[in-house]
């Protein structure tokens, strides 16, 4: 790869990854939006009445947001993560490596192809889940803000997964012992204080929690923690990862033999 600052080809790249999974949308976005649905199903049948976090929001009404954000965050990582390793074990990478694109580029086109992905996906889950519970839109940049940056997050923690993995178990691994533990507990389900005070603090250290408690914030005004500090926090994650990923992809980490 060349190590300057070009985008070129990265746009025919992009398009390559998003029909990628667009093929087979069924699986890739459908699927996660009827998971989104059975949860949503399940725990506001259960705990509708019981549990109210914000004055005056219902319990399903909270849980949909979070909902929404989960899909986004989990479908993003496993855009990248599988495309990549997909790529290694058919042998169909070397296709790539012959061509002049540069580590932008690569990075530019697997990140914005999984945003595209986790977007879908949480735009899905929103449409249907809207059904079940109002909400009301009280700071909706927030909405946006914390959808793009967190699919981007997850995008480029997917493509560092996908560099560092050599087979689809390790992929696998990565999502279910480090990607779905943070998801499900940075308060998807839950505020966080309603925890104990030893479960808040590494709550906090949780930088799922922030873009959860974000995006929460721009449909009920109301949150965990201040968006301000959130933004920081996701901001920089973003900006740590995506700094590992660009320099894993500029000396070609695990991409050739």
């Amino acid at each position: 790869m060349r190590g300057t600052f070009s985008l070129a080809g990265a746009g025919t790249l992009f398009h390559k990854e998003v029909l990628r999974f667009w093929k087979v949308s069924v699986q890739t976005v459908g699927a996660p939006v009827l998971t989104a649905v059975l949860y949503l199903m399940i725990f506001g049948h259960v705990l509708e009445g019981r549990v109210e976090v914000f004055p005056g929001v219902s319990y399903t009404s909270f849980l949909v947001p979070g909902l929404v954000m989960m899909s986004v965050l989990q479908n993003a990582f496993a855009n990248s993560s599988s495309s990549l390793i997909q790529s290694k074990v058919t042998g169909n990478l070397v296709f790539l490596l012959v061509t002049p694109l540069s580590h932008w580029a690569w990075f530019a086109a697997y990140v914005g192809a999984a945003v595209v992905r986790g977007l879908a996906v949480g735009a899905g889950v929103f449409a249907v889940t809207m059904w079940f519970a109002p909400l009301h839109l009280a700071e909706p940049w927030w909405i946006v803000v914390f959808a793009v940056l967190g699919a981007g997050m997850l995008g480029t923690l997917g493509l560092v997964a996908g560099l560092w993995a050599e087979k689809f178990d390790q992929t696998a691994a990565f999502q279910n012992f480090v990607i779905m533990p943070m998801t499900f507990l940075s308060g998807v389900f839950y505020s966080v204080k309603s925890l104990p005070a030893v479960w808040q603090t590494l709550s906090h250290l949780n930088p799922f929690f922030y873009m959860i408690d974000g995006f929460r914030r721009g449909f009920f005004g109301a949150s965990d923690t201040s968006p301000w500090v959130s933004l920081a926090v996701v901001a920089l994650a973003f900006a740590a990862v995506a700094a590992l990923a660009l320099r894993l992809l500029a000396v070609g980490y695990k991409l050739r033999a």
